[in-house]
């Protein structure tokens, strides 16, 4: 069997490459990897694939830096050659990225079979490009990998029982890789303090909006009395920070340079608290039991929030305090809503036998 993994950025190489070590274990596996190029990313160099054990993409398309429309119909067209070329069993995607959705359609008009991993989430937010990336995505795929049972439900909801698509609960694959990187963690290289809380802020929805942004940043500023925070800030996002004139007193707001992967396992393991506007991050946290504070206004990740692992709040000063202030640092982390890190296994195995 050969099968083709479609990738865009720094994330999806990390979820796939859990998969990629179980497709390993089967010798009439044959594997190539795409990387579109959607997220340039100047430190995926040889050390990045060395230190975080990850195969070397087969074919790089070096397709960034356009709109939407542009880079999705750039990627479609790269990725219908490479198809043609090697005549592939499967393709498989990765969440809701343009090069998931430009895959996922590349391949099913070659009458390619698509396989998509983080099926069935949904924010119900149809501003997010990443909203309407999953939806299609997972309408003209032949099988469903969900995390988790909501997914499950949301496309029962939609309808999905009706359609010639099989939907696997298959656990979600970021627990895989944070169970393999956990041993691997390295610590950045800056002194961080005993005891803080773990910050992002990256999403448009906030650093977009001034009032939003200055909400947030309030709100870090009043917590930080009590608790320092370390932030790890996007480059994008710093520059509007300079331009809004923002003052942090950065004696209790620590800021850092973006960090890689190891570096943020190494500081999601020593933080006490997590605060992100990031969807993966909000995982993360409950992977290494951690409480969170999501600064967003919904969360595709709802199992988080029934059970008592994460507080929506938006980016409203008062509710990022009050959340701050109620947290409960001695739930039990120990239920499983993600699979217990055999996602990977699951997914290759429905592949083989599909």
């Amino acid at each position: 069997m050969k099968l083709i993994t479609i990738v865009g950025a720094r994330p999806q190489f990390i979820k796939a490459a859990a998969v990629s070590r179980e497709l390993a274990k089967y010798d009439e596996i044959e594997e190539l990897i795409v990387h579109t190029g959607q997220h340039f990313d100047a430190n995926m160099s040889d050390v990045f694939f060395d230190e975080m054990e990850i195969p070397r993409p087969h074919y790089n398309l070096d397709v960034n830096g356009l709109s939407h429309g542009a880079m999705t119909g750039q990627m479609m067209e790269k990725i219908e050659k490479v198809l043609m070329d090697e005549k592939p069993d499967w393709a498989l995607v990765y969440g809701d990225t343009n090069s998931t959705i430009a895959g996922a359609l590349a391949a099913r008009k070659l009458h390619i079979k698509v396989a998509h991993v983080e099926a069935g989430l949904r924010s119900f937010n149809m501003r997010m490009p990443e909203e309407i990336n999953r939806i299609l995505t997972d309408r003209i795929s032949n099988i469903l990998f969900c995390p988790t049972d909501t997914a499950i439900a949301n496309l029962k909801k939609e309808g999905y029982e009706n359609f010639d698509i099989k939907i696997v609960k298959s656990g979600d694959v970021m627990q895989d890789a944070a169970m393999f990187y956990a041993g691997r963690a390295q610590k950045p290289k800056v002194d961080l303090p005993d005891e803080f809380v773990l910050a992002t802020i990256h999403r448009a929805e906030n650093t977009d909006d001034p009032a939003r942004l200055k909400a947030i940043f309030e709100a870090f500023a009043h917590i930080s009395k009590r608790l320092p925070v370390v932030l790890p800030l996007h480059p994008r996002t710093k520059k509007i920070i300079e331009k809004l004139d923002l003052k942090i007193d950065t004696s209790k707001i620590f800021i850092l340079e973006p960090v890689g992967y190891l570096q943020m396992v190494y500081m999601l393991k020593s933080c006490k608290l997590v605060m992100t506007d990031s969807g993966g991050l909000q995982k993360e946290a409950f992977f290494f039991a951690k409480p969170c504070i999501t600064l967003r206004d919904e969360t595709e990740w709802v199992e988080l929030v029934e059970n008592g692992f994460n507080t929506v709040v938006g980016a409203d000063k008062n509710k990022i305090i009050k959340a701050f202030d109620s947290q409960n640092y001695k739930i039990d982390f120990r239920k499983d809503l993600y699979g217990k890190g055999k996602a990977s296994q699951n997914i290759v195995k429905e592949l083989i036998s599909f």
